[in-house]
């Protein structure tokens, strides 16, 4: 026979049983007024024919794709310059270059060392070690040691804008040239295009 209090503790502990699995299965609460929703963040943006999210990947992922394949780049440093934004709309170029960096990154083919764009703060990152007090003398990473680029990658996109009362036609290009830093010479250079044509 069970007695009371063996029965009051098994009760308790199926509550509380109950209570997290409860929790389990609800998770977080939901915040908001229900209006917004996830998407697929590499689905095709067809929202406007400006240049886009889905514009963005593509020409990343294609110029990553061409770049890998030259064999004198494997295991080499570069430097790569924000991508220069020569069409007549605004587009966050800084985005293409992170991502073409983070592309070849993953690929583990190169590797990236300070540009023009990052020298003053790795400059500053130096003399904060080395001229502050603040540091160990013989734990700060010492100046004069930085290592320089074996190739160095530009680039720019450029646009052309075709309408009229019914069509809208606009043509983007992605264009990346690698110079070898010793020689001058170009050793690669490629160009990905985008067409992009609406409707009024």
């Amino acid at each position: 026979m069970i007695s009371i209090g063996k029965t009051s503790r098994m009760a308790l502990c199926v509550a509380t049983f109950s209570m997290l699995a409860g929790c389990a299965q609800t998770g977080s609460p939901l915040i908001g007024n229900g209006n917004v929703s996830y998407g697929d963040s590499k689905g095709v943006e067809l929202v406007s024919n400006e240049f886009g999210s889905t514009d963005l990947q593509r020409l990343a992922e294609n110029m990553t794709r061409s770049l890998v394949q030259v064999p004198s780049i494997r295991g080499k440093r570069l430097t790569l310059a924000d991508v220069q934004n020569k069409t007549s709309e605004y587009i966050d170029t800084a985005e293409i270059t992170k991502s073409i960096r983070v592309q070849l990154m993953k690929a583990g083919t190169v590797r990236f060392v300070a540009d023009v764009s990052h020298m003053e703060g790795q400059t500053q990152e130096l003399m904060r070690q080395n001229q502050s007090g603040l540091y160990d003398k013989s734990k700060s990473k010492k100046i004069g040691k930085m290592v320089g680029a074996d190739f160095r990658l530009t680039g720019g996109i450029s646009s052309i804008v075709k309408k009229n009362s019914d069509i809208k036609d606009v043509y983007y290009k992605l264009s990346l040239e690698l110079v070898d830093n010793e020689t001058g010479e170009l050793v690669w250079a490629d160009e990905q295009e985008i067409r992009k044509t609406s409707r009024r």
